[in-house]
């Protein structure tokens, strides 16, 4: 299958190093607007370059893109795609807003192409892991599930020129950007536990939140540095998200699940804690699969520090799924569900109310 990447910046990179590791992709093109830019990955990456994406795919005719715009720019590119009948694959978020979310899915079924999701944390094992012990009841009735992101992100990375920490093209600060994974993951796992919800439908169904701009230049700065959110799920479960790029130096990324017969503990791909009231055979093992010395540095301090090799998994579902026909299981429905809690936490914050998630229509 031929590949092309729609926007070449940072993200393009572990995109195309993603899909040198699947068998039978080629990457044929890359597109963006600078040339020097675009020549350097092209070399690197044994590819063309284009500086449109409809002269792209309409030259080399691909079998799927994957798009690696700025958030807020997303659309712009499944439109490309779906004119010339191209399936997609968009990096987090879909987009900025739900309504942008829902003009793809959209344009996407009238145009018959599938539009897949990039949530690489869902092809994370250790995430994974714990989410099959959520769903076979391990930790009993869930009473608490968080997400905590402790980043840490300079001023040069909001700096003049680019496009993070802008209304218009991040769509949000830390929680839309940074720790939309640990939103992502959080509503994966518990939603796990809630066999009933209707395709789409948003475990998560209400939030109150507070966001601020604690160690940026606000004249700079468009969006929040920091959050904090508490989530009341549909089942009476509660969760919490602390999100911020304000906290020097960064730390790792920690998920942590409890009910009353157990609790099991994420940092990064680290599981530092997992205890439950019935012991299983394969509890040792899954402590060693996933003990120390198996955590990274994550993104804390440096985007460019995380392991692209769940991205190379979350594209090789994508692919399968195209190869069979069938629809991927992280499809835009399920890619809209972390953008949905995001909004209503950033809608808690401007009303101080709480408020409910929006589900699909």
């Amino acid at each position: 299958m031929r590949a092309a990447i729609i926007g070449i910046g940072a993200i393009a990179r572990m995109h195309a190093r993603a899909l040198a590791d699947i068998d039978g992709i080629e990457l044929v093109a890359g597109c963006c607007r600078t040339e020097a830019k675009g020549g350097a990955f092209a070399e690197e990456f044994g590819c063309r370059w284009y500086a449109d994406a409809a002269t792209m795919l309409r030259r080399e005719k691909p079998d799927f893109v994957t798009i690696a715009t700025p958030s807020g720019a997303h659309l712009e590119g499944l439109k490309a795609a779906a004119r010339r009948g191209v399936h997609v694959i968009c990096e987090k978020p879909l987009e900025i807003t739900l309504r942008r979310i829902d003009a793809m899915r959209a344009i996407a079924a009238k145009a018959g192409i599938t539009l897949g999701a990039i949530f690489p944390q869902r092809f994370n094992p250790v995430v994974q892991t714990v989410r099959a012990a959520a769903a076979a009841g391990r930790f009993g009735r869930l009473a608490l599930v968080a997400a905590y992101v402790p980043w840490w992100r300079d001023d040069a990375y909001y700096g003049v020129g680019r496009w993070q920490g802008t209304a218009a093209l991040d769509g949000g600060g830390a929680l839309m950007n940074q720790s939309i994974h640990g939103v992502d993951a959080l509503q994966w796992i518990a939603g796990a536990t809630m066999p009933g919800l209707a395709p789409g439908e948003n475990p998560v169904e209400s939030v109150v939140a507070l966001t601020a701009i604690r160690a940026h230049d606000p004249a700079r700065l468009e969006v929040e540095d920091s959050c904090v959110a508490v989530l009341r799920f549909r089942d009476g479960t509660l969760g919490q998200i602390l999100a911020t790029t304000a906290m020097f130096p960064g730390q790792l990324r920690r998920i942590l699940v409890g009910g009353r017969d157990g609790t099991a503990e994420i940092l990064e791909e680290q599981l530092t804690d997992w205890r439950f009231r019935a012991p299983s055979p394969d509890d040792d093992a899954t402590r060693s699969r996933f003990g120390a010395g198996s955590s990274t540095s994550g993104g804390a301090a440096d985007p460019m520090a995380i392991n692209y090799a769940c991205h190379t998994r979350n594209f090789e579902a994508f692919v399968t799924a195209l190869r069979a026909g069938r629809r991927p299981d992280l499809d835009a429905l399920e890619g809209r569900k972390a953008v949905a809690i995001v909004a209503a936490c950033y809608k808690s914050a401007r009303t101080g109310r709480p408020v409910k998630v929006e589900n699909p229509s």
